[in-house]
């Protein structure tokens, strides 16, 4: 089944910046709001933001003023950038569509914020 494929994360020092990638077939972004979510082990996998069809965008409380998220149709591409960041932000950041549908998950990319 298709799967989308994120990339960017990596290990940053508190107050850095990532700035995260998703791919996935064009007809999946042209189609649907998008979302990034992000798991801790042992923790149930949360929303952090997602965008609309129109751009509109919502973000999670934890992260609002720091995370913007932002969409590429013609590049079949979501991102996350992510600023100013924090120990708490630890975790795998996936991608999918808004709603999440199970056939769309992938692997995710870790991104790991130390003090």
């Amino acid at each position: 089944q298709v799967q989308l494929v994120e990339s960017g994360g990596g290990l940053v020092q508190a107050g850095g910046s990532l700035r995260l990638s998703c791919a996935a077939p064009g007809s999946i972004f042209s189609g649907n709001p998008m979302g990034w979510y992000r798991q801790v082990p042992g923790k149930q996998r949360e929303l952090v933001a997602f965008i609309n069809r129109d751009g509109s965008t919502n973000y999670a409380n934890s992260v609002k003023g720091r995370f913007a998220i932002s969409r590429d149709n013609a590049k079949n591409t979501l991102y996350l950038q992510m600023n100013s960041l924090k120990p708490e932000d630890t975790a795998v950041y996936y991608c999918n569509t808004y709603p999440p549908r199970r056939d769309y998950w992938g692997q995710g990319t870790q991104v790991t914020v130390s003090s």
